[in-house]
């Protein structure tokens, strides 16, 4: 059942409104999943009442879509600022997996939001027909990405775009995911960034080799 939409005049006020509740639940759910967080404690964050909360976004549950909506937007806007159908093949896949390693660190939220809806099986991202919209422009891009680099010869033909993005973004986002578990099991600060570095490097060669005809 798709989230229902929430009419409200979207006057400059509204809107911040709108945003600074969005940004308390986005903290509020990474920390505590979507049964633990409050809906007392993102008012209270957002410096709101928990009737607005209602108002713009329904009960706990929509307003968890909206935050997961958000999150994804967010990525992807950054991911289509990268402008990679203008760059040389190897280039354009190359700062592919660094962005998707760098944001992914810089946004250990999006890491814990991510992992809280996979819990629940993706059974409320399964409502949101606005997150799979975001990702078909991005097949299609890398579709041509990888069309022009086996077109040069650069890479293998036959690539499939889904599982060269799926590839791409496991090797960052298992990374950041398990960040602590593996800094422990191997004694060493996998969140320094001289080993960030460390894993660009060797994501963007796991890559592009992958992709060698």
């Amino acid at each position: 059942m798709e989230a229902p939409i929430r009419t409200i005049p979207q006057s400059p006020r509204a809107e911040a409104t709108r945003a600074r509740i969005l940004d308390a639940a986005r903290a509020e759910f990474a920390t505590h999943g979507l049964a633990g967080a409050r809906v007392d404690e993102i008012a209270a964050r957002a410096g709101a009442n928990k009737r607005m909360i209602y108002a713009y976004f329904g009960n706990k549950e929509d307003l968890w879509v909206a935050v997961l909506e958000a999150a994804y937007a967010h990525k992807r806007e950054e991911e289509r600022a990268l402008r990679v159908d203008d760059l040389p093949p190897a280039e354009a896949m190359a700062r592919l997996v660094r962005f998707n390693l760098r944001y992914t660190a810089r946004h250990p939220e999006f890491v814990a939001l991510l992992n809280q809806e996979n819990l629940h099986r993706a059974a409320y991202l399964a409502r949101s027909d606005r997150v799979p919209a975001l990702y078909f422009p991005l097949l299609d891009t890398l579709r041509d990405v990888l069309g022009r680099g086996a077109a040069e010869g650069v890479f293998r033909k036959g690539v499939d775009p889904m599982q060269a993005y799926v590839t791409i973004v496991a090797l960052g986002h298992f990374y950041v995911s398990n960040l602590h578990t593996l800094s422990a099991i191997f004694g060493t600060g996998l969140g320094a960034e001289a080993a960030i570095a460390a894993r660009e490097a060797h994501s963007v060669e796991v890559v592009l080799g992958w992709l060698r005809p």
